[in-house]
């Protein structure tokens, strides 16, 4: 495929994971009260959508090396389909914990496949300008997101909101059988148990996806984390409803987009590697700011809390395009499976950051005190990165003995 139909193609169904919690943010506190819940019942829908978001990665990254990477998105894609449909007519907060699982499982395939595709035609400077335009078109959808469901809650009710979910899975259908070709070559004998172990073994020991994967989970999977605070630090602590929350986050996406509208700029005249500490100093600075904000002001405010995020927002951009390819880049073999423990670590930490938050109880403490430390692990982790890509330096230019 084309550089610019890889970007599409791929910018879509990777955003199709943070659409899904996005558009369903500003229903939350709604939801409390349409099934009689709590609060803490409901922040588990996001959880468990990112339970098996994640989880599930590691399955159709493998399927889609063994499967091809076209038949495992349909396959997923009717999963998603059925997961929203679920959700739309749940009767309970059970069953609509169970609709967001298979949401969560079958949107995982955007995450896992996006990248694939793009490692299996890219490499270097081309692919990391690829993923700096699925981030840029990524900013769009989960910018939108927000108010297109404070608004549909607001005129039609918390089900509209899954409606427009199986819209987009039938929109992803269409796009996936009509638009896109098979990237790979489909082998069936990576399905076997030995070599999907040896694969993950490979990635789990290689000390440079290691490393770049937390520097990512660092950096992306804070904006996951902090998902199932914000609503709640946001309408019940500073005092927005849900439609003004919906138009609130998108300051976080516009940062966001703007970031990789700079970086786009950048690129022309920089490597991507070099672009990585600048977005960094901005997490670092944005992760102090969030703490002070947090922990320091008896009254939190709008700008207090979405100043930051934009901030550490706009760092993200800077970091994605180069670190994205450099954990992927030596394992173009098991593309499929490389992305996959990527996606799944990243995820993972936003997974994780979620149950922190619901254990603690205090949304504004637990935003205060996670998403900083995040930023430091994303910060350590590079330099962990840096590190490692000396020593192999180094080891590369050693005379043979």
């Amino acid at each position: 495929m084309s550089e610019r139909r890889t970007s599409i193609i791929s910018a879509f169904l990777v955003a199709l994971g943070p659409v899904s919690m996005a558009l369903y943010t500003p229903a939350m506190p709604e939801l409390v009260h349409a099934f009689s819940s709590t609060e803490s019942a409901i922040k588990l829908t996001l959880s468990f959508y990112f339970a098996g978001f994640a989880l599930s990665q590691l399955v159709s990254g493998t399927m889609s090396d063994v499967l091809g990477r076209r038949k495992t998105t349909l396959i997923f894609m009717t999963v998603y389909l059925a997961g929203s449909l679920m959700a739309a007519f749940a009767p309970s907060v059970g069953a609509l914990l169970a609709g967001r699982l298979v949401q969560g499982i079958g949107a995982s395939v955007g995450m896992t496949v996006s990248r694939a595709i793009v490692r299996d035609q890219f490499t270097g400077t081309e692919a990391a300008r690829i993923m700096n335009m699925v981030g840029m078109m990524l900013a769009i959808g989960p910018a939108v997101s927000p108010t297109l469901g404070g608004f549909a809650l607001g005129l039609f009710g918390w089900q509209s909101i899954f409606f427009l979910m199986v819209g987009f899975a039938l929109a992803a259908c269409g796009a996936v059988y009509f638009c896109m070709a098979e990237t790979t070559t489909p082998d069936p004998a990576k399905g076997r148990i030995g070599p999907i172990l040896r694969g993950y073994r490979d990635l789990a020991t290689s000390s440079r996806f290691v490393s770049a994967t937390l520097v990512m989970a660092g950096a992306v999977g804070a904006l996951y984390g902090q998902a199932t605070m914000l609503p709640f630090v946001l309408i019940d602590r500073v005092g927005l409803t849900p439609t003004q929350f919906g138009v609130g986050m998108l300051m976080q996406s516009g940062f966001f987009f703007a970031g990789t509208v700079v970086v786009r700029l950048l690129m022309r005249r920089m490597t991507p590697a070099r672009i990585v500490v600048p977005g960094l100093t901005f997490i670092g600075i944005a992760s102090v700011l969030i703490a002070c904000a947090s922990h320091l002001l008896e009254t939190p405010t709008f700008l207090s809390v979405m100043g930051p995020v934009g901030l550490y927002a706009f760092g993200i951009a800077f970091v994605m395009p180069y670190m994205m390819t450099a954990a992927m880049e030596p394992f173009p073999h098991i593309a499929g499976s490389a992305s996959a423990a990527m996606g799944f670590v990243q995820m993972g930490s936003g997974f994780l950051a979620g149950l922190i938050a619901a254990a603690i109880g205090l949304p504004l403490f637990a935003f205060g005190t996670i998403i900083p430390s995040m930023g430091l692990m994303a910060i350590l982790s590079y330099l962990w990165y840096r590190a490692v890509c000396g020593r192999d330096a180094r080891l590369a230019t050693e005379p043979a003995e």
